[in-house]
Formats: structure tokens, sequence, C-alpha cells
């Protein structure tokens, strides 16, 4: 049985004669290889479009994780470091510890203060000076330590002035001498100055002055709403 031969010419003719004459504003009525050709066009574009979509969403992802990954790079180095100068650091941190202590003996307590002021007076009378004025001031409170101020006048020689500033500097608690003014009397030489000394705050006023601060609006770590 033959085969009958494909007419390629009229099957070309038959498909450029359906383009002919289309509607735009009516597509529902054209023939059937347009409106394929319509509905194939729209399904590459959807496609191209979400492809495009998708490459955008991919590469801004992956610059994210880039970014993370230097962030967890530099993170892994920090802790590697600390982690290779753990022993260094623990040595270090027990220094400060130790010169914090060391710092806080020097420091009266409240029950000392009394005692401190004592032999602030004595180290004046015990280099032959004269007190005009020896008066303690308001205790300001800080948030680990309170600081006193105290109006101190002496007169005296040269010598027995410098060497009271010297007994004060050496005393065994920290004292300070602030705001120092020298001036000639009759047959003396007049010191005027503010003395301050240093407490620290029993357990019962640090819990108290942390409680006032967190209570301050505005302050970090205050009262919520």
């Amino acid at each position: 049985m033959a085969v009958p031969s494909l007419d390629t010419a009229a099957l070309k003719e038959q498909i450029v004669s359906q383009f002919r004459g289309l509607d735009p504003n009516e597509p529902g009525s054209w023939p059937l290889v347009p409106k394929l050709l319509v509905c194939v066009a729209v399904i590459v574009a959807i496609v191209v479009a979400l492809w495009f979509s998708w490459l955008t969403t991919s590469a801004e992802e992956l610059e994210a994780e880039q970014k993370k990954e230097l962030g967890l790079r530099e993170d892994y180095k920090k802790k590697l470091t600390q982690a290779v100068n753990l022993d260094a650091l623990r040595k270090q941190r027990e220094q400060v510890q130790q010169y914090v202590t060391q710092l806080e003996k020097q420091l009266p307590s409240k029950a000392e203060m009394d005692a401190l002021l004592s032999d602030i007076n004595q180290a004046g009378l015990g280099r032959s000076l004269t007190f005009d004025l020896f008066r303690p001031g308001s205790v300001s409170v800080r948030e680990y330590y309170a600081e006193l101020p105290i109006s101190v006048k002496v007169q005296g020689r040269y010598n027995d002035i410098g060497a009271f500033a010297s007994d004060i500097a050496h005393l065994s608690r920290i004292v300070t001498l602030n705001n120092l003014d020298i001036s000639q009397s009759k047959d003396n030489l007049v010191l005027d100055a503010t003395a301050k000394t240093f407490r620290y705050l029993d357990p019962d006023e640090v819990a108290a002055q942390r409680k006032a601060t967190a209570g301050k609006p505005g302050q970090k770590g205050g009262a919520k709403k």
C-alpha cells in the first residue's frame, strides 16, 4: 500500500492563513494555531520571570549567608584567641581581684570612719600644727563607695605643713588633699584644703543604692512600666 505524500506547501499555507485577519480585540475567535502560540508564549514568559525571580532571591540569600559566614569566622577567631590565652586571662583576672581586694582594704568601713578622722587630726597635731578648721562635710554616696569631704585649715611652719601632707598620703586608708591653698600669716604658713576620704558601702547600702539607681527614669535596667 502506497503512503500518501505530505504536501508541505499546502500545510504551510494553511497555517499562515490562520494568522491573517486576526482581531486583537477578540482572541477567543482566533484559529487554533495562533491560540496555541500565544499560550506557549505566555507560559515561556511566566517561566522566564519565575526563573529570574528565583535567581534574584537565591543571590540575596547567598550574600546573606556569606556575610553570616564572615561573622562566624570572626567570632571563631575571637573565641580561639580567648581559648589559647585562657590561662593567661585567668591569671590576669586573679591579679585584678587581688588588686581590688587590696584597694578595698584601704577603704574604711562605716564603723571605722571616726577612727580615720582621728588619724587625720592626729597627723596634724603630731607635726605641731594648729587647726583653725576641721569640719567634715556631707557624705556623697556613689554606686560602690561613699565620699566624705573634710574642710581643713591648719597653721604651722613650711616643713611641718609639708610633713603633714606626706603623713596624710601615707595613711593606711586612702585620703587625698584637694583644692590646696597656701597663704602667709604673721609668723606661719596657712594651709587651706579639702581632705577627701572614702569608705566602702555595707552590703545593705549597696543594695539600697542599686535599688535607687534602678528606679530612676531612663536608667538602664530601671523598673519596668
